[in-house]
């Protein structure tokens, strides 16, 4: 089975130095840190293309290689070993990857990967909030850590579909005719489909469709909580009218609309509070940075919520950092 990612006209490096070649991916296409054997005097390759959203890479260091890292911050990276073997050692496990095979990195696993000299890998790497567009999409209901991928390798067998469609992607990735709106279109079709064909967490059951309009809800909140929501904004997201809006969150949540999202964004100003990583300049700047205008209301609000001011929860903090 043979496949052909990116040609001679995406070749970003060619005999280069395997540093050269790293220093460019930690730039382009993750974070990492490369170790190489004292021994060997391969020379590494590189191809790369931006496809909207994603990025496409073929490379080999051309000697053995270590790659370590602590975690891809917001990205997924797609593994495909085309030639030679990958040994990996992630949360425990470890396992050598023949050429054939994928491996799937999720954006917070450490990385260990021992590349063999002879060795070349596609990368695939995707966004998060593309994947969690897909969710939102498709009515899938992303679980609250996040979307996460099983790293188990996938055998090419089981994958021809993605294969060939990748295949495709590096072919109009290289034309350099590809319109903007048929761009993002391929980028939500291989978000779909790996979400379709790759083992996740992610429940692709069709729930209640009022209970995927108030999970879609909630998380469109959480994720736009330090903007001002309003009851119509939710309406429209939702796709039903403001009263069955209200209706919506009095079944799940026993409040109305604007309730919950005081609610929200009181949890958000809590949750920075008490987190030691957490940096702000003052509580002032903290209520304001989620729309809390009127600061006496605020510490009300906070306390009625909590029981207990702001200035405690801060207090807290620092009394527990300080043992």
């Amino acid at each position: 089975m043979c496949f052909h990612f990116l040609n001679e006209t995406s070749t970003v490096f060619r005999s280069a130095h395997p540093f050269a070649v790293s220093e460019y991916v930690n730039e382009h296409v993750g974070s990492h840190d490369l170790r190489l054997r004292p021994a060997g005097s391969g020379m590494a390759t590189l191809a790369h293309r931006k496809f909207g959203t994603m990025d496409l890479c073929r490379l080999t260091y051309g000697r053995q290689a270590r790659v370590v890292s602590d975690g891809l911050g917001d990205i997924y990276h797609l593994q495909f070993i085309l030639r030679g073997q990958c040994r990996y050692e992630m949360r425990r496990e470890s396992a050598c990857i023949p050429a054939g095979h994928l491996l799937v990195i999720n954006p917070d696993d450490p990385i260990d990967l021992t590349y063999s000299e002879d060795c070349e890998k596609f990368i695939l790497r995707l966004p998060t909030p593309l994947l969690q567009e897909a969710c939102i999409e498709n009515r899938w209901l992303k679980p609250q850590e996040g979307i996460r991928f099983q790293p188990v390798p996938y055998r090419f067998q089981e994958l021809e579909s993605l294969l060939y469609l990748l295949t495709l992607i590096c072919q109009e990735a290289e034309s350099g005719l590809i319109s903007p709106q048929l761009l993002g279109h391929y980028n939500r079709v291989i978000a779909t489909k790996l979400m379709t064909m790759l083992r996740h967490n992610v429940s692709l059951d069709m729930p209640s469709l009022t209970c995927v309009s108030f999970e879609r809800l909630v998380q469109y909140i959480e994720e736009n909580i330090k903007r001002d929501l309003c009851v119509d904004e939710l309406a429209r997201q939702a796709r039903m009218s403001t009263r069955s809006l209200y209706l919506l969150f009095e079944k799940h949540a026993k409040t109305t609309p604007k309730n919950f999202i005081r609610q929200k964004k009181l949890e958000a100003v809590y949750n920075a509070l008490m987190d030691p990583a957490c940096r702000f300049a003052n509580i002032t700047a903290l209520a304001l940075d989620y729309g809390f205008t009127h600061l006496g209301r605020f510490a009300e609000s906070y306390r009625d919520a909590f029981g207990m001011l702001p200035s405690d929860s801060l207090k807290a903090r620092y009394n527990r950092l300080n043992g």
